[in-house]
């Protein structure tokens, strides 16, 4: 109920107190009107509060003096879900913790610390969050102080089929060391499937925390706002909602080369909530087709049982739904060249960048078919990662289509030899009919956000299905009444086949709610165009807007896209700003720290 319309309720609050409440509120976000919301009922619970009336303060609480900071660098989500969990385990030992955005903690601060804890994905070619630029680059400056007083700990999150596997991890725990600070525990880089590791490591730190913090106790504040916390869905990565699959539509033409597909998931009352930016989390299963085809490569049955997170089942539905066998990663690669004793994998095994070019680019059934050899269940199952969701950028704003979400899925599809080689999730969406069921959770992206303010313009560049998070932008924008100016740069192969929710981005433009819309097809002319060609054909006006205060938004390839839109960034910012190259590089590290420059990439 709004505070405009207490005063036509029975309330007991009088006519002053009411008018001091809605002159408040009238200063204050919808965030922080929730706040106050929970702290308020927080104190009519308290049993003095609720007899006499009489104002509370908040409950102390005898906790060690000492205090636990847990900071994390995370642009997907993962590093923060991470950071969370730790947080609750060391609430549950007694210890005092606190837990900080790597962009809202102030380096500075380190210098006042006794025990951080750091949990750090990698973003990129081996460059932090973009939430941990500042402090990254404040602990490799001179500003940063000595920490011969700190004691910390670091854990990684990454990707081994990249080069720079949890590099921003190891920097971290590079420049603590360098500044004085002195380890509690080795650092722990994780792979993709990290969840087992980050657990056993979360239960070391807490054991050492416990040991090395100030076992003398101090008063400390607990605010009675924590007690009436926003009620969250109780589903969530490791409880996926069974969603119901609404639409599964093509939305590319008959002759393209490319099978885009619009997906429509209804997430029922779930509880689920999203805003712009955020991806879906997808649980999907395995082709049964393609679990024969390894179990034949490798002389297996299937009907062999193996035992997966304590639970025990046949070996083919081990595949089907605990493993990941598409993608393959050097690791698996270098374990069954030793197997088999393929001279190949061998060979590959010792050039580090050829091996990853191969693992990058063949399926583990192609793998395992370099040299047929009989395998043991158990073996097979040891080169195996157990089988994480897929995240995809969310492609609707919940303002607009309510209980629903939406999302744009290319086909992953290509030859390998005479076989046709299929994407582990995106093809468990493309070919499942309407009304099936898939597991779903919300992954937030704090990293990928709208501005708060709704005059500021934004410029977005979403080449293929890059453009999926820009139809939620729009359609937020046009929910929201922004009145700031929208420019869409948009690029695929050609016009007539691959132009993605074409009718949508014309219906907008003519409404006025996308002010500008600039595509590139590449393959419509003899040379090709691409999205970063027509920054630079556009560079004075592209200047102009970030002069005056746009926000500039990348979303798609992080190969090759993303790169070259940087460098066309650069060119315009040097030649528009007469800066040089150093200058220009500067000039959007500010726009980052400043979230103004974002970025989701894969």
């Amino acid at each position: 109920m709004l505070l405009k319309d207490l005063s036509a309720l029975a309330s007991p609050l009088n006519d002053q107190q009411i008018g001091q409440l809605q002159q408040a509120a009238a200063e204050l976000s919808p965030q922080q009107l929730a706040w106050i919301s929970g702290y308020f009922w927080g104190l009519s619970q308290t049993p003095v509060a609720a007899a006499t009336g009489a104002q509370v303060a908040p409950a102390a609480a005898a906790v060690p003096a000492g205090k636990l900071t847990i900071i994390y660098a995370s642009q997907t989500g993962n590093a923060k879900g991470v950071a969370e969990a730790l947080e609750a385990q060391v609430k549950d030992a007694g210890l005092q913790v606190a837990l900080y955005s790597a962009d809202d903690y102030k380096p500075r601060d380190l210098a006042k610390e006794t025990h951080v804890v750091i949990v750090a994905s990698t973003n990129g070619e081996g460059e932090p969050p973009d939430n941990a630029i500042s402090l990254h680059e404040f602990l490799q400056s001179k500003k940063a102080p000595k920490l011969d007083k700190l004691q910390y700990a670091v854990i990684g999150l990454g990707d081994s089929s990249y080069e720079f596997f949890c590099q921003t991890g190891k920097d971290f725990d590079t420049y603590l060391s360098k500044l004085g600070a002195t380890a509690m525990l080795p650092r722990v880089d994780c792979d993709v499937d990290y969840e087992e590791i980050a657990e056993n490591w979360a239960t070391s730190v807490v054991t050492e925390a416990k040991e090395r913090l100030n076992s003398g106790s101090d008063e400390v504040v607990v605010p009675l706002h924590a007690t009436a916390a926003a009620v969250a869905s109780v589903y969530n990565k490791k409880n996926p909602y069974p969603a119901e699959l609404l639409v599964n539509q093509k939305i590319t033409g008959r002759d393209s080369g490319k099978d885009v597909r619009h997906v429509e998931i209804d997430l029922g009352e779930s509880g689920l909530t999203y805003q712009a930016g955020d991806a879906l989390g997808v649980w999907f299963k395995n082709s049964p087709e393609l679990a024969d085809e390894i179990l034949a490569a490798v002389a297996l049955s299937g009907d062999e049982s193996v035992e997966v997170g304590g639970e025990s089942l046949s070996l083919k539905q081990a595949l089907v739904e605990k493993f990941e066998i598409t993608a393959s990663n050097p690791q698996q690669v270098t374990g069954y060249a030793e197997l088999s004793g393929s001279k190949k994998l061998e060979k590959l095994v010792a050039d580090k960048d050829k091996l990853r070019d191969y693992a990058n680019n063949t399926q583990l059934v192609d793998v395992l078919k370099e040299k047929k050899t009989k395998l043991s269940a158990e073996q097979l199952v040891g080169l195996l990662r157990k089988l994480t969701p897929r995240l995809y950028s969310i492609a609707s704003s919940q303002e607009e289509v309510g209980e629903e979400v939406h999302l744009t899925v290319g086909l992953v599809e290509f030859q390998h030899g005479d076989n046709t080689r299929f994407g582990g999730a995106s093809s468990f969406l493309a070919h499942r009919a309407d009304d099936e069921v898939v597991g779903v959770f919300i992954e937030n992206n704090s990293n990928f956000k709208l501005p708060q303010d709704d005059n500021a313009p934004v410029i977005m560049v979403g080449p293929g299905t890059g453009i999926a998070p820009f139809r939620a932008f729009i359609q937020e924008r046009d929910a929201r009444g922004a009145e700031g100016e929208n420019w869409l740069f948009f690029g695929d192969r050609t016009f007539t086949q691959d132009f993605l929710y074409q009718v949508e981005w014309q219906q907008y433009l003519k409404s006025g709610i996308l002010n500008r819309l600039d595509l590139a097809f590449s393959r419509d002319q003899a040379e090709k165009v691409y999205v970063q060609h027509k920054l630079l054909e556009h560079a004075a006006e592209l200047w102009a807007w970030l002069e005056k205060g746009a926000y500039f938004y990348v979303c798609g390839d992080a190969t090759y896209m993303a790169k070259d839109v940087h460098e066309a960034l650069i060119t315009v910012i040097q030649e528009q700003g007469g800066k040089s190259r150093e200058d220009a590089e500067n000039y959007l590290n500010e726009l980052r720290k400043a979230k103004r420059y974002q970025k989701d990439v894969y």
